[in-house]
């Protein structure tokens, strides 16, 4: 992006700021305290989970079990506290933004710019993670302490779900292949 563009995308959020400070400083503080509310619900859930018997409290101890049970229990009570008031914060935003006039909207021009986003894991890593949960329920070491694992078993249980990943992916890829080049064949004959 060229310097001039990057400056008009300051102008506008100063233009935005300058009009509608109090909107703004009110939407800041809310996404401030749904950060400290996410921090403080995830400690609570922490501290709750091991006193009720959810997880031990010794991280040797944790079974697979033990981290999926954790990882859905945490993300369900933070969607309860964290999730829905940041839903209705955003909705609440969006309604807001709505009532602005048609012209005003336009003129800060913050929706008609391409994505500045980089590449991100697009789901891959939450993939590879539930393969990795399967693979160890397969094995029968769901609650078995991670602590008793050897590095060999943790690196060959990779090694399988990449492999899976190249079956129920590769194959697919390979046959929609060999049909384009087909396809592409029989158009030049």
């Amino acid at each position: 992006m060229s310097g001039e563009a990057k400056n008009d995308d300051n102008s506008n959020w100063k233009m935005f700021i300058g009009r509608h400070w109090m909107v703004t400083a009110i939407f800041a503080v809310a996404g401030i305290l749904l950060i400290i509310g996410g921090v403080y619900v995830f400690h609570w859930f922490a501290g709750d989970a091991q006193s009720t018997g959810l997880v031990p409290s010794i991280l040797g101890l944790w079974t697979m079990g033990h981290v999926v049970s954790f990882i859905l229990n945490l993300v369900l009570w933070e969607l309860i506290f964290i999730g829905i008031p940041a839903a209705i914060i955003a909705i609440t935003g969006w309604l807001w933004w709505r009532r602005l006039p048609d012209e005003e909207r336009k003129e800060y021009n913050f929706f008609n710019k391409g994505s500045n986003t980089s590449n991100g894991g697009s789901g891959v890593s939450l993939l590879l993670f539930i393969g990795f949960a399967l693979k160890i329920y397969i094995d029968g070491n769901w609650d078995v302490a991670i602590s008793t694992w050897t590095l060999e078993y943790v690196v060959e249980s990779m090694i399988t779900v990449f492999i899976w990943a190249a079956i129920i992916f590769g194959i697919p890829i390979i046959i929609g292949v060999i049909v384009w080049m087909a396809s592409r064949i029989k158009t030049k004959l």
